[in-house]
């Protein structure tokens, strides 16, 4: 049977707006070329009756010239009215997008609103504050429990504060705050030697044989001590 009635094609793709646009954007190059090629005549065109002088060769030229400024009028006006299209399914283009954004934030908020909803229903506010109010509850005797260890014995009741304050002031008349020197220091400190007796009067005068004074020659062995 395929072969003899075929078989059915496939259905072509829907264009979409992208598509159209890639093709009209097509459409205006081609003009633009187009035009580019008609300023090339002109210019010659121009350049031509600036040179030639009034008669009817210069007349054939300009009659040319017009021709193609029309055409290339023609050429513009298409090209100005595709940019337009163009221009048009463009805005269409991101209107449709911004919607679709939108649309899309939307079912996205109000997915979370329905999550929040149901996730909310399963907490208890009640049971959240006793939660809280045991906690407490909990702490408080912590700091109970603290204070009872950290309690002192063997102390009587009846201390008074001013008392305890006298007694120690008593303390400091006992204790000897006199400065000792070290043991080490005594050991290493030599001895001082003994203070020299006063000389008599008559004893500054030296003998008459240039000797020392006898108090002094005695006191000589104790300097070198």
């Amino acid at each position: 049977m395929n072969r003899l009635f075929g078989t059915r094609k496939a259905a072509a793709p829907t264009p979409t707006l992208n598509d159209a646009i890639l093709s009209t954007d097509a459409r205006v190059s081609a003009f633009d070329v187009r035009i580019k090629k008609l300023e090339g005549e002109l210019t010659g065109y121009r350049d031509k009756m600036q040179k030639m002088p009034e008669g009817p060769g210069k007349q054939t030229i300009r009659q040319r010239a017009l021709r193609v400024l029309k055409q290339k009028k023609l050429y513009e006006a298409q090209r100005d009215q595709l940019m337009q299209q163009s221009f048009n399914m463009e805005s269409a283009v991101i209107a449709t997008e911004n919607m679709q954004n939108t649309m899309t934030t939307m079912r996205t908020m109000e997915q979370t609103t329905k999550t929040m909803k149901s996730q909310y229903k399963s907490l208890n506010i009640d049971k959240l504050y006793d939660i809280q109010d045991d906690m407490e509850d909990m702490l408080e005797q912590a700091k109970e429990v603290q204070e009872l260890m950290g309690r002192s014995y063997n102390l009587p009741d009846d201390i008074d504060e001013r008392d305890l304050e006298a007694e120690l002031d008593a303390l400091g008349d006992d204790f000897n705050y006199e400065e000792k020197v070290p043991s080490y220091l005594n050991d290493a400190m030599p001895a001082m030697p003994e203070l020299l007796p006063e000389a008599p009067q008559g004893a500054t005068q030296q003998p008459a044989d240039g000797g020392r004074p006898g108090d002094l020659a005695r006191a000589e062995p104790a300097l070198r001590m």
